[in-house]
């Protein structure tokens, strides 16, 4: 369950992967279908919508395991629907996240990859606010955002 957000967000990249179906923590479950402006919305929600789409979704016990872990899990599957977040992209969105209680102008501020100012314009040219939180955007805003950056 360690390694299961990463691996499923590596393999996005993977275009001969055409669907996945895999048992992880139901939080993290959870995490990869969240709608924006939702506590569970994150990095891996906007990369996994902007590839794939859910299929099914099944909640699994602990108490179907021996000897039963202190976490609920849940089967999900998901399909491709286009190719994983091109470079530049899954670095906005990976800033963009990166300080969540910033605003999306200060967090790719802090992480480097643009000075604020950009980054208001930027975000202004897709029409949103300055004062705006990764987590209010949906996943085509980050495309977006990306090409109003480039």
């Amino acid at each position: 369950y360690n390694i299961a957000t990463p691996l499923v967000a590596e393999s996005l990249n993977v275009e001969q992967i055409a669907s996945w179906c895999v048992m992880v923590q139901r939080e993290v479950a959870d995490r990869f279908f969240a709608e924006p402006s939702t506590k569970a919305y994150g990095s891996v929600s906007v990369l996994v919508q902007l590839a794939t789409e859910r299929t099914g979704f099944h909640p699994v016990s602990r108490e179907v395991f021996r000897p039963r872990p202190n976490v609920d899990s849940a089967l999900v599957a998901f399909r491709r629907t286009a190719p994983g977040a091109s470079l530049p992209v899954k670095r906005i969105v990976e800033g963009a996240f990166g300080h969540r209680r910033k605003t999306l102008a200060n967090s790719l501020a802090l992480s480097g990859l643009f000075t604020r100012a950009r980054a208001v314009e930027a975000l202004a040219a897709i029409g949103r606010d300055a004062a705006v939180r990764a987590e209010a955007l949906a996943p085509p805003e980050f495309v977006a955002l990306a090409g109003a950056l480039a």
